[in-house]
């Protein structure tokens, strides 16, 4: 593959207060994947991250420790880098700001500043927010406290020096409108400009007096850089920047960086302090800076002091690391914040990760060891099914042009789920030509060959785009049916898996075994799932009669039903709904819980086809739904519509499918 062209990706760098709980784990995670990404393209990729090690708020919890400053981020450091490297992360550089080299250069950036009068002495007089180490004016606070963190706020006056950012304001603000890639998502860009930039930016502290632990201006041994000075130059003097000297050959290829991937908390700085700072030193803005959401538990956001805290490494011990990549790639939006609960977790354990890729891939090798002793044959055979097999080639070689594309706007999550996409095209696939019947036909052997060939060439191309975002398992996949990933740039071509003879392996290995969510509650917080056991019996009991009732509720109507008009008919509506996720609802003997497409909105509906129907056969299905049912409760999950069925004189159940597979959801039905 050609290269094609340098690629400098960077995160925030962690603050070496504390052990990173998995919202902050999440940008690490993310960036790895781009990053990832952008190696398949063919990108020679440089990613940096680090830690943020000055500072007021590490001084007293150095104090509080009993331990110099300098002992308190050499241990937090490392565990952070535990985290980052327990993670899978394929990070290139790992920067620490108390790096001797770091320090030189902040210094020297700081006197250049000065010397050309950007930086000015003075002193500040106001609120401070020790956690962000933030000065506030009255109009600033919200609610009397810190605008950033919500926390207290307590006046303080010392002296300081202050860098003019007025002064660079216009030229800033001329940049971002004629880059309007700069800064997204879209809507951080708008807060910037109309809060911060065309109000008017004031003067920025950048030197402190009030405490030590910080680089000390080397021309006033009594104040230290403030931390955002110190902090943001990192990403220019970890690849070798030096101010007022010749740079090194590794700045001059990779600087400007091609992402900043940032908190939504941090935009501001990244957005208006660190331009400026480059105008000021006369070097190129970033390319694009990445505010991205914050991944909060479902009680709200993570932190230590409400105890609702998760830490990935807790998770990876449950989960392991790939599955724990998946969920907080994929539960992220674009622009809001991600959601994440130990419930939720195990949820899209089972019907993703076990049900949707770990079924489809273990199915696959063992009907292929079964029928063929793992020897795997392509024939070209297509029984009669030629449009259901092109339709499967084309699902699974467009998927490359639809993940490059959401790529290509940091839409991850929406990557992921095209991915997830092919293998439940794949699962559909099994369902549409049923190879265990053409198993029992002597004359049907090379069409059953033909069908498992173009399952492993499906799971093979579909592993080889899972790589960035799940390495771990794509190793594990293309080790088990014994293939090479594919390269990027062939992806949209099919007939990579050796056509002739080739052997799976002898015993499908489980990728992702399926968990039940109350042993999970009960190993994570064990007094929590006792109480709530305790106090939640009567409702279990209620939820359970519930169930019963909902499945009686959606047995079909006894005959002699009362005749009704057209106008009782016109008020029912009925569409063509399209099964993206399907799920066994726990606490019922019947029910299946499915995320239905109808046009452009996603229901959820419950329905008492447990019998008749796995989640796996569910997904991909065409199916005929009511929608404008008044949603109900059924075991605890509100169902928001129902799925239309037949039932014979036996009482077994059917789905309403349409005719032609091929009319898209949300089709009306009349």
């Amino acid at each position: 593959m050609a290269n094609k062209g340098k690629y400098y990706i960077t995160t925030a760098i962690a603050y070496a207060s504390g052990k990173p709980h998995i919202g902050n784990t999440y940008e690490i995670v993310l960036a790895d994947a781009i990053a990832r990404y952008k190696r398949l393209e063919g990108y020679d990729v440089f990613f940096q991250t680090g830690t943020d090690e000055h500072g007021q708020k590490i001084e007293m919890k150095a104090a509080d420790a009993g331990m110099t400053p300098q002992d308190f981020v050499d241990k937090t450091a490392g565990e952070i880098k535990r985290i980052w490297d327990l993670m899978n992360t394929s990070y290139d550089k790992f920067i620490r700001t108390t790096d001797d080299y770091h320090e030189k250069e902040v210094q020297k950036i700081f006197k250049k500043l000065y010397d050309q009068g950007d930086i000015y002495k003075g002193y500040y007089e106001g609120w401070y927010c020790t956690p962000c180490e933030s000065f506030f004016t009255e109009s600033q606070l919200v609610d009397g406290k810190c605008p950033d963190c919500g926390r207290p706020v307590t006046q303080a006056r010392e002296d300081a020096y202050f860098f003019k950012m007025s002064k660079y304001a216009p030229r800033l603000i001329e940049h971002i409108n004629t880059h309007p890639e700069f800064i997204q998502p879209v809507s951080r860009k708008n807060e910037m400009m109309n809060n911060f930039l065309l109000p008017g930016l004031q003067d920025l502290c950048v030197s402190r007096t009030s405490f030590k632990w910080g680089i000390p201006v080397d021309f006033d041994p009594d104040h230290v850089v403030y931390v955002w000075l110190d902090a943001l130059t990192n990403y220019i003097t970890g690849i070798g920047y030096h101010c007022g000297g010749e740079s090194t050959e590794q700045y001059k290829k990779n600087w400007p960086a091609d992402l900043h991937l940032i908190g939504k908390d941090i935009i501001r700085f990244h957005t208006i302090y660190w331009p400026i700072f480059l105008m000021a030193l006369g070097e190129e803005l970033p390319k694009q800076v990445f505010g991205h959401p914050w991944l909060i538990q479902a009680d709200g956001k993570m932190s230590k002091s409400r105890g609702n805290v998760i830490y990935a490494d807790d998770l990876v011990d449950l989960f392991g690391v790939d599955a724990v990549r998946y969920f907080v790639l994929h539960e992220m939006p674009f622009e809001n914040d991600g959601v994440i609960s130990w419930e939720l977790m195990v949820e899209r354990m089972n019907s993703e990760l076990a049900n949707k890729l770990g079924n489809l891939v273990n199915r696959t090798i063992a009907m292929s060891n079964k029928y063929f002793g793992g020897a795997v044959t392509r024939t070209g055979d297509n029984g009669g099914q030629q449009a259901v097999d092109d339709d499967l080639k084309a699902v699974v070689t467009g998927t490359v042009g639809r993940v490059e594309a959401k790529m290509a706007e940091l839409r991850v999550a929406d990557a992921l789920t095209e991915i997830f996409a092919l293998f439940s095209r794949c699962n559909k696939y099994i369902d549409e030509t049923e190879p265990w019947k053409l198993a029992k036909d002597e004359t049907k052997q090379a069409r059953l060959q033909e069908v498992l060939y173009n399952l492993l060439e499906g799971i093979t191309i579909g592993a080889s785009l899972l790589e960035p975002f799940m390495p771990e398992t794509t190793e594990r996949i293309l080790s088990q049916i014994h293939a090479d990933r594919v390269p990027y740039d062939t992806l949209s071509s099919w007939g990579h898996y050796p056509a002739e003879g080739s052997s799976v392996t002898a015993a499908p290995e489980i990728l992702f075994a399926r968990m039940d969510v109350k042993e999970v509650l009960a190993r994570v917080m064990p007094a929590a799932a006792d109480e709530a056991a305790k106090a939640g019996g009567k409702d279990a009991k209620a939820d359970k009669k519930a169930a019963k009732k909902a499945e009686k509720a959606d047995a079909p109507a006894a005959e002699g039903c009362a005749a009704i008009t057209y106008e009782d008919f016109a008020r029912c509506r009925f569409v063509v709904g399209e099964i993206l996720e399907c799920r066994i609802v726990e606490n019922s003997r019947k029910l299946l819980c499915s995320r239905v497409k109808v046009g452009d909105d996603v229901l959820q509906i419950c329905s008492g086809i447990r019998p008749w129907y796995s989640p796996e056969t569910m997904v991909g299905k065409k199916v005929m739904v009511l929608t404008n049912l008044k949603p109900r409760r059924m075991a605890g999950l509100e169902s928001q519509g129902m799925l239309l069925c037949a039932e014979d004189a036996e009482g077994n159940i059917c789905l309403m499918t349409p005719e032609n597979a091929a009319i898209p959801a949300g089709s009306e039905i009349s």
